[in-house]
């Protein structure tokens, strides 16, 4: 008799990401990859594989001098299979051939995105399709018309890739080792990178959303944003509020700082601070080198990175809703309030209790690789700290550290990566996963101190 090995929805996409990790690193490490036909070490290959599927931008070999057209392609092909999901990007191929997507698929696209049905999954999918292609190909034009005067024909690949990367929030580019920094008084470049990081890290709930109320209803605009849902509220408005306090704190904290801002004018200066609260938000790209901030705003980097985008988006980090719902408990708790709410809106005690999870395991990932990756290369803690945040929260910000790890710092970020990648995703699935049977007998309570 046949055995068969049945795997839950979480294996399958935790085993979904590595199969397209190690087929990338594979395919990177050929030598029709590499610039100067050799192959690149195997390491480095999977290293940046595993970088692009789990859409981080941590680069241990400069994407732009390294990898030749087929690479880079490669590299855009796994960022955009990281972005939308693996499981989404296998059901495009099969609608594409017009296969019927089954139950176990459907469940598959359920747990990926947190929906709460199995109906309308086709639709979605192709939603989600249309618009990330819509919403590339549009931020790819207006680069174009930044990079083609500069690159010539060349300017057409590099507003793809930076198109494609800025959405999936990958924070990988093709221009120069130093990202975006030769771009950072450019209003263009400026502008259409953070409306491509913030339309993909804000979710496609939300999109579907805010687009349903603004074509259905004829109030004013202002009182069409009270009939949004309640993810969307809080997705939107703590997205809203990060990026506003982010931006506030960088023009404070490096407006006098002659390695970064000082010498910019005004409306500079607060281009260049919008432009790092937005990126912080787990996109990785860089008009101001990392390692040039101030203490007091690489700390706020590191707090924006750890919290990241919004559910069901491009972004990483243990996401908007999570740090609003925590809050909101705590607030309720020091108010000696029974329910957490938000928006005259009640909150469901399992959606507090997994938001306390999703941050506890994000912690102890960032805490566990920052320990082995300080063991490993004895440097300085801020900037070991900095790389395991952005690699835990799948963001690519670095403080020119990545360039220098050693083979066991490399294993480290690229396990952290991973893990940041798919951890609060299965744990998600694995917390929606109904109990058939609960034990009768249940163990005594007792009272405890806390705090």
């Amino acid at each position: 008799m046949k055995r068969r090995i049945l795997f839950s929805t979480t294996q399958t996409i935790m085993l979904a990401f590595l199969f397209a990790i190690f087929i990338g690193s594979v395919l990177l490490a050929l030598p029709i990859s590499s610039s100067d036909g050799l192959s690149v070490p195997f390491i480095d290959a999977l290293f940046t594989s595993t970088t692009s599927v789990c859409v981080t931008g941590l680069v241990t070999v400069p994407t732009c001098s390294t990898w030749s057209m087929f690479g880079q392609a490669i590299i855009l092909l796994l960022i955009q299979i990281g972005g939308l999901g693996v499981v989404t990007f296998m059901a495009a191929i099969m609608i594409s051939f017009h296969r019927r997507i089954g139950i176990g698929n459907r469940m598959l696209i359920q747990d990926a995105f947190n929906l709460n049905t199995l109906s309308g999954m086709v639709r979605f999918v192709k939603n989600v399709l249309i618009g990330t292609f819509i919403v590339e190909g549009i931020g790819a034009l207006l680069y174009m018309t930044a990079f083609i005067p500069e690159f010539g024909v060349k300017g057409i690949w590099i507003s793809i890739f930076n198109s494609i990367s800025a959405f999936c929030n990958a924070g990988i580019d093709i221009i120069s080792e130093n990202s975006l920094c030769n771009y950072a008084l450019n209003p263009t470049v400026n502008a259409t990178t953070c409306i491509l990081i913030v339309l993909g890290g804000i979710g496609y709930i939300v999109w579907w959303d805010v687009l349903s109320i603004m074509k259905n209803s004829r109030d004013h605009k202002l009182k069409r944003l009270h009939k949004l849902t309640f993810h969307s509220k809080i997705a939107l408005s703590t997205t809203v509020l990060l990026i506003f306090a982010g931006s506030l704190l960088f023009f404070i904290f490096e407006y006098d700082n002659p390695m970064t801002i000082k010498g910019y004018s005004l409306p500079q200066k607060i281009m260049a601070a919008l432009f790092q609260s937005v990126t912080t938000r787990t996109a990785g790209f860089a008009t101001i080198p990392q390692q040039n901030l101030t203490n007091a705003s690489s700390i706020v980097s590191l707090l924006l990175m750890f919290i990241g985008g919004s559910p069901t988006g491009t972004a990483g980090g243990i996401k908007t809703v999570t740090i609003a719902v925590l809050l909101a408990s705590a607030f309720s708790t020091i108010t000696n309030r029974e329910d957490v709410a938000l928006f005259q809106r009640t909150i469901p005690k399992h959606a507090v209790s997994k938001a306390v999870a999703v941050v506890s395991v994000s912690f102890i990932i960032m805490f566990t690789a920052t320990v082995f990756l300080e063991v490993f290369t004895k440097a300085d803690v801020l900037d070991v700290l900095y790389e395991t945040v952005s690699a835990t929260a799948t963001v690519g910000l670095t403080r020119d550290f990545t360039s220098t790890l050693n083979i066991w710092g490399k294993l480290v970020i690229i396990i952290t990566m991973y893990l940041g990648r798919v951890g609060p995703i299965s744990l998600f699935i694995a917390l929606n996963t109904k109990k058939e049977k609960r034990n009768i007998i249940k163990n005594p309570t007792e009272q405890i101190s806390v705090g």
